[in-house]
């Protein structure tokens, strides 16, 4: 498992270099390791990450109870499409939901987290390539969307989420995400990936989501019962 570690050392530089070029402060490394076994997990951990993104909820519970014992400061970020059959274990295992992407969602989430007392941080996430496939508010619905989750559910909204769309330049859709935070009073933009992850920092990325970067080409998926 050495070429995580060396990964790992090579991506945070990567973010250093871009943040200290922008003169911006610490940027989060959100490790994605969905599609990585508990193995590879672990070595990532051992090697002094500790924040990771998964898109599946059965996916992460069978990986991070354990490694949870074993490094309790371990933060969990659910970073792929929410289903509201799953809300009440996603509050429950995860620390923070990046993928708040429809009224019927948020009001699952603002009850269950009502009912828990577990708060988690929220993102809302914008679809700002409005690709039909995709998940996510529309950028023209966005304020609304983040006024109706701020103050009438109460969520706790950090911040707002993307994937641009494949074969586009990034940074239009980076600029556009900034800019809806921007008039929404919101500091946290999670946006970049392993490809253009230096590019979402000068952009102001607070979260950049790095999976082949740092644990190599995706594995297959394992095959679960579907999540709704």
């Amino acid at each position: 498992m050495d070429d995580i570690g060396a990964n790992l050392a090579a991506v945070r530089s990567r973010i250093a270099a871009a943040a200290e070029a922008t003169g911006r402060n610490a940027v989060t490394l959100v490790a994605v390791s969905k599609t990585n076994p508990v193995e590879r997990v672990h070595a990532a951990l051992s090697a002094g990450q500790r924040v990771f993104g998964e898109n599946r909820v059965q996916e992460a519970l069978g990986k991070f109870p354990d490694l949870r014992r074993e490094f309790p400061d371990l933060v969990l970020h659910l970073i792929g499409p929410l289903q509201t059959n799953k809300v009440r274990e996603a509050v429950a295992h995860f620390d923070v939901i990046e993928t708040v992407d429809r009224p019927r969602l948020a009001e699952a989430l603002a009850r269950e987290m009502e009912k828990t007392g577990r708060r988690l941080s929220c993102f809302i996430e914008v679809n700002t390539g409005e690709e039909p496939q995709k998940a996510g508010i529309l950028p023209d619905a966005a304020d609304a969307f983040i006024a109706d989750c701020r103050d009438r559910l109460g969520l706790p909204i950090v911040g707002l989420m993307c994937i641009p769309p494949g074969g586009e330049e990034p940074s239009l859709h980076f600029a556009l995400l900034r800019e809806i935070a921007r008039r929404n009073g919101l500091d946290g933009l999670s946006m970049g990936m392993s490809a253009d992850y230096d590019i979402a920092i000068r952009f102001g990325a607070t979260h950049v989501r790095v999976g082949t970067a740092i644990f190599g080409a995706r594995r297959p998926v394992p095959a679960v019962a579907a999540e709704g």
